[in-house]
Protein backbone atom coordinates (compact mmCIF):
# COMPACT_ATOMS: atom_id res chain seq x y z
CA UNK A 1 0.00 0.00 0.00
CA UNK A 2 1.33 3.25 -0.75
CA UNK A 3 2.39 5.94 1.69
CA UNK A 4 0.60 8.88 0.76
CA UNK A 5 3.41 10.55 2.56
CA UNK A 6 2.92 8.68 5.78
CA UNK A 7 5.94 9.47 7.58
CA UNK A 8 6.49 6.83 10.66
CA UNK A 9 8.78 6.73 13.80
CA UNK A 10 6.54 4.41 16.30
CA UNK A 11 9.05 5.27 19.88
CA UNK A 12 6.23 4.19 21.95
CA UNK A 13 6.63 0.52 21.49
CA UNK A 14 10.36 1.41 23.50
CA UNK A 15 8.18 1.05 26.21
CA UNK A 16 7.57 -1.56 28.44
CA UNK A 17 5.33 -3.98 26.27
CA UNK A 18 2.64 -3.90 29.54
CA UNK A 19 1.81 -0.41 28.63
CA UNK A 20 0.30 -1.77 25.03
CA UNK A 21 -0.81 -4.64 22.73
CA UNK A 22 0.36 -4.61 19.38
CA UNK A 23 -2.71 -5.90 16.88
CA UNK A 24 -4.26 -4.60 13.71
CA UNK A 25 -7.25 -2.91 12.83
CA UNK A 26 -10.24 -5.33 12.22
CA UNK A 27 -11.23 -5.35 8.28
CA UNK A 28 -14.76 -4.09 7.32
CA UNK A 29 -16.58 -4.79 4.63
CA UNK A 30 -17.53 -2.27 2.32
CA UNK A 31 -15.96 0.76 3.72
CA UNK A 32 -16.75 4.52 2.08
CA UNK A 33 -15.45 7.97 2.76
CA UNK A 34 -17.42 10.52 3.74
CA UNK A 35 -14.89 13.49 4.89
CA UNK A 36 -11.21 13.71 4.41
CA UNK A 37 -9.70 16.86 6.12
CA UNK A 38 -7.28 18.24 3.33
CA UNK A 39 -6.89 21.44 5.50
CA UNK A 40 -4.78 18.90 8.32
CA UNK A 41 -3.43 16.52 5.37
CA UNK A 42 -1.63 19.47 4.12
CA UNK A 43 -0.45 20.21 7.98
CA UNK A 44 1.08 16.61 7.98
CA UNK A 45 2.62 16.81 4.44
CA UNK A 46 0.42 14.19 3.46
CA UNK A 47 -1.39 13.44 -0.24
CA UNK A 48 -4.43 12.04 -0.53
CA UNK A 49 -5.01 13.61 -3.96
CA UNK A 50 -3.13 11.38 -6.28
CA UNK A 51 -4.73 8.15 -5.23
CA UNK A 52 -8.20 7.46 -5.97
CA UNK A 53 -10.50 6.92 -3.45
CA UNK A 54 -10.86 3.41 -3.13
CA UNK A 55 -6.62 3.67 -2.12
CA UNK A 56 -7.97 6.60 0.04
CA UNK A 57 -10.93 4.41 2.22
CA UNK A 58 -8.75 1.58 2.15
CA UNK A 59 -5.74 3.18 4.45
CA UNK A 60 -8.48 5.39 6.79
CA UNK A 61 -10.49 2.17 7.55
CA UNK A 62 -7.57 0.21 8.77
CA UNK A 63 -8.44 -2.38 5.75
CA UNK A 64 -5.02 -1.74 4.75
CA UNK A 65 -2.67 0.55 7.01
CA UNK A 66 0.15 2.28 5.28
CA UNK A 67 3.58 1.36 4.93
CA UNK A 68 5.85 1.48 8.06
CA UNK A 69 2.73 1.17 10.21
CA UNK A 70 2.83 -0.59 13.90
CA UNK A 71 -0.61 -0.94 15.10
CA UNK A 72 -1.07 -1.59 18.47
CA UNK A 73 -3.87 0.22 21.40
CA UNK A 74 -2.23 1.02 24.57
CA UNK A 75 -3.11 0.06 28.17
CA UNK A 76 -4.83 3.28 30.25
CA UNK A 77 -6.79 3.00 33.66
CA UNK A 78 -8.68 6.19 34.65
CA UNK A 79 -10.98 7.20 37.56
CA UNK A 80 -14.73 7.01 36.04
CA UNK A 81 -16.61 9.54 37.57
CA UNK A 82 -14.82 9.09 40.87
CA UNK A 83 -14.25 5.36 40.42
CA UNK A 84 -10.54 3.64 39.88
CA UNK A 85 -11.28 1.15 36.49
CA UNK A 86 -8.66 -0.93 34.74
CA UNK A 87 -8.83 0.37 30.82
CA UNK A 88 -7.50 0.79 27.69
CA UNK A 89 -8.04 1.34 24.01
CA UNK A 90 -11.00 -0.89 23.84
CA UNK A 91 -11.99 0.22 20.07
CA UNK A 92 -8.85 2.12 18.82
CA UNK A 93 -5.78 1.33 17.68
CA UNK A 94 -2.92 3.64 17.30
CA UNK A 95 -1.22 3.29 13.65
CA UNK A 96 1.91 4.40 14.77
CA UNK A 97 3.68 7.92 15.13
CA UNK A 98 3.73 10.47 11.78
CA UNK A 99 6.54 12.93 11.53
CA UNK A 100 5.31 15.57 9.60
CA UNK A 101 7.77 17.87 7.59
CA UNK A 102 8.31 20.70 10.32
CA UNK A 103 9.65 17.31 12.75
CA UNK A 104 6.77 17.32 14.75
CA UNK A 105 5.07 14.41 15.98
CA UNK A 106 1.16 13.08 15.99
CA UNK A 107 -0.26 9.72 16.76
CA UNK A 108 -2.54 8.74 13.66
CA UNK A 109 -5.14 7.04 15.57
CA UNK A 110 -8.31 4.75 14.28
CA UNK A 111 -11.17 4.91 16.26
CA UNK A 112 -13.76 2.18 16.04
CA UNK A 113 -11.59 -0.17 14.13
CA UNK A 114 -12.29 -3.44 16.18
CA UNK A 115 -11.88 -5.09 19.38
CA UNK A 116 -8.61 -5.11 21.37
CA UNK A 117 -7.71 -7.17 24.65
CA UNK A 118 -8.74 -4.09 26.67
CA UNK A 119 -12.64 -4.24 25.13
CA UNK A 120 -14.41 -5.28 27.97
CA UNK A 121 -16.96 -7.31 25.90
CA UNK A 122 -17.62 -4.72 23.65
CA UNK A 123 -18.02 -5.03 19.76
CA UNK A 124 -14.55 -2.49 19.43
CA UNK A 125 -16.74 -0.19 16.80
CA UNK A 126 -18.09 3.00 16.53
CA UNK A 127 -21.20 4.23 15.23
CA UNK A 128 -21.69 7.58 12.67
CA UNK A 129 -23.33 9.30 15.04
CA UNK A 130 -20.48 10.05 17.59
CA UNK A 131 -17.56 9.53 14.79
CA UNK A 132 -19.24 12.99 13.15
CA UNK A 133 -19.56 14.63 16.09
CA UNK A 134 -15.87 14.32 17.24
CA UNK A 135 -14.87 15.26 13.70
CA UNK A 136 -17.66 18.45 13.97
CA UNK A 137 -16.31 19.46 17.27
CA UNK A 138 -12.65 18.81 17.55
CA UNK A 139 -12.39 20.79 14.44
CA UNK A 140 -14.75 23.55 16.00
CA UNK A 141 -12.03 23.76 18.90
CA UNK A 142 -9.42 24.32 16.58
CA UNK A 143 -10.91 27.01 14.90
CA UNK A 144 -12.03 28.47 18.24
CA UNK A 145 -7.76 28.35 19.08
CA UNK A 146 -8.36 25.47 22.45
CA UNK A 147 -5.51 22.92 22.76
CA UNK A 148 -7.36 20.00 20.77
CA UNK A 149 -6.83 16.26 19.03
CA UNK A 150 -8.25 16.74 15.82
CA UNK A 151 -10.17 15.00 12.81
CA UNK A 152 -8.47 13.81 9.88
CA UNK A 153 -11.39 11.53 8.15
CA UNK A 154 -14.37 9.42 8.79
CA UNK A 155 -15.33 6.82 7.03
CA UNK A 156 -18.37 4.15 7.06
CA UNK A 157 -17.90 0.71 7.49
CA UNK A 158 -20.88 -0.96 5.27
CA UNK A 159 -21.81 -2.49 8.48
CA UNK A 160 -24.17 -1.91 11.53
CA UNK A 161 -23.39 -1.34 15.12
CA UNK A 162 -26.14 -2.29 17.43
CA UNK A 163 -26.53 0.06 20.85
CA UNK A 164 -30.12 0.66 21.48
CA UNK A 165 -30.63 0.49 17.87
CA UNK A 166 -29.15 -0.53 14.60
CA UNK A 167 -26.87 1.80 13.42
CA UNK A 168 -24.44 2.23 10.53
CA UNK A 169 -20.77 1.76 11.55
CA UNK A 170 -17.95 4.30 11.44
CA UNK A 171 -14.09 4.41 12.03
CA UNK A 172 -12.82 8.10 12.67
CA UNK A 173 -9.19 9.26 11.67
CA UNK A 174 -7.86 10.75 14.97
CA UNK A 175 -4.80 12.77 15.18
CA UNK A 176 -3.16 14.11 18.48
CA UNK A 177 0.61 15.26 19.99
CA UNK A 178 0.19 11.88 22.01
CA UNK A 179 -2.38 9.65 23.34
CA UNK A 180 -0.66 9.31 26.66
CA UNK A 181 -3.35 10.27 29.58
CA UNK A 182 -3.40 10.95 33.51
CA UNK A 183 -4.78 7.38 33.43
CA UNK A 184 -1.60 5.93 31.51
CA UNK A 185 0.34 7.19 34.29
CA UNK A 186 -2.28 5.60 36.87
CA UNK A 187 -1.94 2.09 35.28
CA UNK A 188 1.72 2.10 35.69
CA UNK A 189 1.53 2.79 39.25
CA UNK A 190 -0.52 -0.18 39.57
CA UNK A 191 1.72 -2.40 38.02
CA UNK A 192 4.12 -1.38 40.99
CA UNK A 193 7.10 -2.03 38.90
CA UNK A 194 8.77 1.93 39.42
CA UNK A 195 11.02 0.66 36.41
CA UNK A 196 8.06 0.83 33.94
CA UNK A 197 6.81 3.74 35.67
CA UNK A 198 10.49 5.80 35.44
CA UNK A 199 10.77 4.46 31.61
CA UNK A 200 7.17 6.14 30.95
CA UNK A 201 7.83 9.27 32.97
CA UNK A 202 11.65 9.88 30.74
CA UNK A 203 9.50 8.93 27.50
CA UNK A 204 6.61 11.65 28.12
CA UNK A 205 9.40 14.62 29.49
CA UNK A 206 11.16 13.49 26.11
CA UNK A 207 8.46 13.67 23.93
CA UNK A 208 6.35 16.83 25.63
CA UNK A 209 8.48 18.55 27.69
CA UNK A 210 12.43 18.16 26.63
CA UNK A 211 12.83 21.48 28.71
CA UNK A 212 12.72 19.80 32.33
CA UNK A 213 14.63 16.34 31.50
CA UNK A 214 17.58 18.51 33.38
CA UNK A 215 14.87 19.73 36.14
CA UNK A 216 16.38 18.78 39.72
CA UNK A 217 12.92 16.34 40.25
CA UNK A 218 11.76 15.30 37.37
CA UNK A 219 8.44 14.05 38.21
CA UNK A 220 7.71 16.78 40.29
CA UNK A 221 9.04 19.68 37.49
CA UNK A 222 5.96 17.02 34.97
CA UNK A 223 3.60 17.48 37.63
CA UNK A 224 3.58 21.39 37.55
CA UNK A 225 4.34 21.76 33.32
CA UNK A 226 0.81 18.54 32.84
CA UNK A 227 -0.92 21.57 35.63
CA UNK A 228 0.29 24.59 33.73
CA UNK A 229 -1.47 23.05 30.25
CA UNK A 230 -4.67 21.76 31.94
CA UNK A 231 -5.15 25.14 33.83
CA UNK A 232 -4.77 26.63 30.18
CA UNK A 233 -6.97 24.19 28.36
CA UNK A 234 -9.81 24.48 31.34
CA UNK A 235 -9.55 28.09 31.32
CA UNK A 236 -10.46 28.38 27.45
CA UNK A 237 -13.15 25.89 27.88
CA UNK A 238 -14.65 28.62 30.04
CA UNK A 239 -14.18 31.20 28.03
CA UNK A 240 -16.17 29.43 25.23
CA UNK A 241 -18.79 27.73 27.62
CA UNK A 242 -17.67 24.15 26.54
CA UNK A 243 -18.85 21.31 28.92
CA UNK A 244 -16.58 18.45 28.37
CA UNK A 245 -19.09 15.98 30.27
CA UNK A 246 -16.64 12.87 30.58
CA UNK A 247 -13.70 14.64 32.82
CA UNK A 248 -12.31 11.19 33.71
CA UNK A 249 -8.59 10.17 33.97
CA UNK A 250 -8.14 8.48 31.12
CA UNK A 251 -9.59 12.04 29.48
CA UNK A 252 -6.93 14.17 30.50
CA UNK A 253 -3.80 14.40 28.11
CA UNK A 254 -0.65 15.22 29.25
CA UNK A 255 -0.39 17.19 26.24
CA UNK A 256 -2.91 19.68 27.52
CA UNK A 257 -5.25 18.55 24.27
CA UNK A 258 -8.99 18.25 25.00
CA UNK A 259 -9.57 14.58 23.64
CA UNK A 260 -12.59 12.17 23.15
CA UNK A 261 -16.10 13.99 22.53
CA UNK A 262 -18.66 12.08 23.89
CA UNK A 263 -21.14 13.65 25.48
CA UNK A 264 -19.62 17.10 25.08
CA UNK A 265 -21.89 20.31 24.33
CA UNK A 266 -21.94 24.09 24.60
CA UNK A 267 -23.66 26.24 26.57
CA UNK A 268 -26.89 28.42 25.29
CA UNK A 269 -28.15 30.25 28.65
CA UNK A 270 -25.55 30.82 31.06
CA UNK A 271 -25.88 28.84 33.84
CA UNK A 272 -22.89 27.53 35.87
CA UNK A 273 -24.59 24.55 36.65
CA UNK A 274 -25.44 23.68 33.45
CA UNK A 275 -25.13 20.01 32.92
CA UNK A 276 -25.76 18.16 29.44
CA UNK A 277 -24.22 14.37 29.75
CA UNK A 278 -26.94 11.90 30.04
CA UNK A 279 -24.53 9.93 32.35
CA UNK A 280 -23.43 12.80 34.77
CA UNK A 281 -26.64 12.15 36.87
CA UNK A 282 -24.60 14.11 39.99
CA UNK A 283 -23.32 17.09 38.10
CA UNK A 284 -19.76 16.08 38.89
CA UNK A 285 -18.97 17.48 35.72
CA UNK A 286 -20.82 20.64 35.18
CA UNK A 287 -19.58 24.08 33.48
CA UNK A 288 -18.46 25.73 36.94
CA UNK A 289 -16.99 22.16 38.23
CA UNK A 290 -14.63 22.17 35.44
CA UNK A 291 -11.51 23.54 37.04
CA UNK A 292 -12.56 21.64 40.12
CA UNK A 293 -12.58 18.44 38.68
CA UNK A 294 -8.71 19.28 36.86
CA UNK A 295 -7.33 19.54 40.19
CA UNK A 296 -8.74 16.49 41.22
CA UNK A 297 -7.25 14.53 38.63
CA UNK A 298 -4.28 16.37 38.73
CA UNK A 299 -4.24 14.76 42.64
CA UNK A 300 -4.24 11.79 40.68
CA UNK A 301 -1.54 12.07 38.74
CA UNK A 302 0.61 12.88 41.87
CA UNK A 303 -0.50 10.16 43.52
CA UNK A 304 0.85 7.73 40.39
CA UNK A 305 3.92 9.92 40.17
CA UNK A 306 4.73 9.01 44.04
CA UNK A 307 7.08 6.26 43.32
CA UNK A 308 9.22 8.54 40.98
CA UNK A 309 8.77 11.53 43.20
CA UNK A 310 10.51 10.62 46.41
CA UNK A 311 11.84 7.55 47.63
CA UNK A 312 10.84 8.58 51.11
CA UNK A 313 6.70 7.94 50.61
CA UNK A 314 6.01 10.99 53.22
CA UNK A 315 8.57 13.26 51.65
CA UNK A 316 6.91 12.27 48.02
CA UNK A 317 3.54 12.98 49.30
CA UNK A 318 4.60 16.52 50.76
CA UNK A 319 6.02 17.83 47.47
CA UNK A 320 3.32 15.81 45.96
CA UNK A 321 0.26 18.59 47.92
CA UNK A 322 2.70 21.24 47.61
CA UNK A 323 2.45 21.50 44.00
CA UNK A 324 -1.41 20.34 43.72
CA UNK A 325 -1.94 23.58 46.24
CA UNK A 326 -1.20 26.10 43.73
CA UNK A 327 -3.89 25.73 41.21
CA UNK A 328 -6.49 27.32 42.92
CA UNK A 329 -4.36 30.75 42.92
CA UNK A 330 -3.19 29.84 39.22
CA UNK A 331 -6.30 29.11 37.90
CA UNK A 332 -8.19 32.33 39.43
CA UNK A 333 -5.27 34.51 37.99
CA UNK A 334 -5.52 32.96 34.53
CA UNK A 335 -9.44 32.76 34.46
CA UNK A 336 -9.89 36.36 35.75
CA UNK A 337 -7.12 37.35 32.92
CA UNK A 338 -9.36 35.55 30.22
CA UNK A 339 -12.52 36.99 31.35
CA UNK A 340 -10.96 40.71 30.98
CA UNK A 341 -10.13 39.79 27.62
CA UNK A 342 -13.61 38.83 26.77
CA UNK A 343 -14.74 42.18 27.96
CA UNK A 344 -11.67 44.19 26.43
CA UNK A 345 -9.95 45.38 29.66
CA UNK A 346 -6.05 45.72 30.00
CA UNK A 347 -4.05 45.90 32.72
CA UNK A 348 -5.62 44.75 35.88
CA UNK A 349 -7.91 47.00 38.14
CA UNK A 350 -9.23 46.08 41.44
CA UNK A 351 -12.71 45.83 40.98
CA UNK A 352 -12.84 43.48 37.91
CA UNK A 353 -13.96 40.22 39.59
CA UNK A 354 -16.98 42.89 40.80
CA UNK A 355 -17.23 43.70 37.37
CA UNK A 356 -17.07 40.10 35.58
CA UNK A 357 -19.31 38.47 38.58
CA UNK A 358 -22.09 40.78 37.86
CA UNK A 359 -22.22 40.62 34.06
CA UNK A 360 -22.31 36.57 35.00
CA UNK A 361 -25.05 37.28 37.34
CA UNK A 362 -27.46 39.19 35.60
CA UNK A 363 -26.82 36.64 32.45
CA UNK A 364 -28.23 34.05 34.88
CA UNK A 365 -31.05 35.72 36.04
CA UNK A 366 -31.94 36.78 32.73
CA UNK A 367 -31.24 33.58 30.75
CA UNK A 368 -28.98 35.33 28.57
CA UNK A 369 -26.84 33.66 25.65
CA UNK A 370 -23.42 33.39 27.15
CA UNK A 371 -22.05 32.91 23.25
CA UNK A 372 -23.91 35.88 22.03
CA UNK A 373 -23.59 38.02 24.90
CA UNK A 374 -20.83 38.52 24.92
CA UNK A 375 -20.27 38.90 21.33
CA UNK A 376 -22.90 41.59 21.33
CA UNK A 377 -20.55 44.08 23.88
CA UNK A 378 -18.15 43.29 21.22
CA UNK A 379 -19.49 46.17 19.06
CA UNK A 380 -18.92 49.63 19.84
CA UNK A 381 -22.82 50.46 20.44
CA UNK A 382 -24.64 49.44 22.95
CA UNK A 383 -27.13 46.10 22.30
CA UNK A 384 -30.77 47.49 22.79
CA UNK A 385 -32.58 44.55 22.30
CA UNK A 386 -34.22 42.38 24.93
CA UNK A 387 -32.72 41.58 27.70
CA UNK A 388 -30.23 44.34 27.20
CA UNK A 389 -32.97 47.00 27.42
CA UNK A 390 -33.60 46.82 31.07
CA UNK A 391 -32.22 48.92 33.64
CA UNK A 392 -29.58 46.27 35.36
CA UNK A 393 -27.70 45.73 32.09
CA UNK A 394 -27.67 49.59 31.29
CA UNK A 395 -26.11 50.20 34.95
CA UNK A 396 -23.71 47.88 34.29
CA UNK A 397 -22.82 49.14 31.01
CA UNK A 398 -21.73 51.98 32.39
CA UNK A 399 -19.69 50.83 34.78
CA UNK A 400 -18.24 48.55 32.09
CA UNK A 401 -17.74 51.78 30.23
CA UNK A 402 -16.46 53.59 32.87
CA UNK A 403 -13.38 51.04 34.03
CA UNK A 404 -13.15 49.96 29.82
CA UNK A 405 -11.57 54.14 29.73
CA UNK A 406 -9.17 53.11 32.27
CA UNK A 407 -7.62 51.46 29.81
CA UNK A 408 -3.98 52.93 28.59
CA UNK A 409 -5.03 51.67 25.13
CA UNK A 410 -7.53 53.12 22.77
CA UNK A 411 -11.50 51.64 22.40
CA UNK A 412 -10.34 50.08 18.54
CA UNK A 413 -7.69 48.17 20.46
CA UNK A 414 -10.46 46.41 23.73
CA UNK A 415 -12.57 45.50 20.44
CA UNK A 416 -9.98 43.89 18.79
CA UNK A 417 -9.28 41.65 22.05
CA UNK A 418 -12.89 40.88 22.63
CA UNK A 419 -13.56 40.02 18.65
CA UNK A 420 -10.34 37.42 19.11
CA UNK A 421 -12.03 36.13 22.12
CA UNK A 422 -15.44 36.14 21.89
CA UNK A 423 -16.53 33.68 18.79
CA UNK A 424 -19.50 34.92 16.77
CA UNK A 425 -20.30 31.40 16.50
CA UNK A 426 -20.31 28.18 18.44
CA UNK A 427 -21.40 24.39 17.37
CA UNK A 428 -24.44 24.63 18.62
CA UNK A 429 -26.10 21.39 20.00
CA UNK A 430 -28.78 21.96 18.20
CA UNK A 431 -27.26 22.38 14.81
CA UNK A 432 -24.81 19.31 15.96
CA UNK A 433 -27.76 17.09 16.34
CA UNK A 434 -29.60 18.14 13.12
CA UNK A 435 -26.52 17.38 11.35
CA UNK A 436 -26.19 13.63 12.95
CA UNK A 437 -29.82 13.20 12.34
CA UNK A 438 -29.65 13.77 8.66
CA UNK A 439 -26.30 11.78 8.39
CA UNK A 440 -27.67 8.78 9.70
CA UNK A 441 -30.43 9.03 6.92
CA UNK A 442 -27.61 9.11 4.46
CA UNK A 443 -27.97 13.17 3.76
CA UNK A 444 -24.73 15.17 4.79
CA UNK A 445 -25.81 18.51 3.39
CA UNK A 446 -26.49 19.70 6.80
CA UNK A 447 -23.14 18.06 8.23
CA UNK A 448 -21.08 19.90 5.40
CA UNK A 449 -22.48 23.63 6.28
CA UNK A 450 -21.93 23.00 9.42
CA UNK A 451 -18.53 22.57 9.16
CA UNK A 452 -17.77 25.21 7.11
CA UNK A 453 -20.11 27.68 8.95
CA UNK A 454 -17.95 26.59 11.78
CA UNK A 455 -14.38 27.37 9.83
CA UNK A 456 -14.22 31.19 10.85
CA UNK A 457 -15.43 31.25 14.35
CA UNK A 458 -14.43 34.94 15.26
CA UNK A 459 -15.22 36.31 11.52
CA UNK A 460 -18.74 38.12 11.48
CA UNK A 461 -19.98 36.58 8.50
CA UNK A 462 -24.14 36.46 6.59
CA UNK A 463 -23.39 32.85 6.33
CA UNK A 464 -22.98 31.91 9.81
CA UNK A 465 -26.55 33.88 11.03
CA UNK A 466 -28.51 30.51 10.71
CA UNK A 467 -25.86 29.14 13.12
CA UNK A 468 -25.87 31.95 16.07
CA UNK A 469 -29.70 32.35 17.23
CA UNK A 470 -30.24 30.16 20.66
CA UNK A 471 -32.93 27.00 20.06
CA UNK A 472 -36.29 27.30 20.60
CA UNK A 473 -37.89 25.83 23.03
CA UNK A 474 -38.53 22.75 20.72
CA UNK A 475 -35.13 22.64 19.91
CA UNK A 476 -33.58 22.61 23.13
CA UNK A 477 -31.03 19.71 24.01
CA UNK A 478 -31.42 18.41 27.36
CA UNK A 479 -29.12 15.43 27.27
CA UNK A 480 -26.24 14.47 25.42
CA UNK A 481 -24.86 10.91 24.87
CA UNK A 482 -21.63 8.90 24.94
CA UNK A 483 -20.58 7.09 21.72
CA UNK A 484 -19.63 4.01 23.17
Amino acid sequence: MKSFGFNFDTTYLGLPDALYTKLAPQPVTAPKLIILNQDLSTELGLNFTKENEDQQTAILSGNQPPEGTQPFAQAYAGHQFGHFTILGDGRAHILGEHINPNNQRFDIQLKGSGRTPYSRRGDGRAALGPMLREYIISEAMHALNIPTTRSLAVVTTGEEVFRETPLPGAILTRIASSHIRVGTFEFAATQEDSSLLEALLEYTINRHTPEIKDAENKAIALLDNVMDRQIDLITNWMRIGFIHGVMNTDNMTISGETIDYGPCAFMDAYDANTVLSSIDHMGRYAYANQPVMAQWNLSRLAGALLPVIDTNEDKAVRMAKDSIAKFPELYKRKWLTMMRAKLGLFDAHKDDETLVSDLLNWMHSNHADFTNTFRALSHEDRPTQTPYNTKPFKQWYERWQNRLSQNKKPLKSSLCLMKNNNPAIIPRNHKVEEALEAANTGNFEPFHNLLSALKSPYSDSPDIKPYQSPPAPDERVYQTFCGT
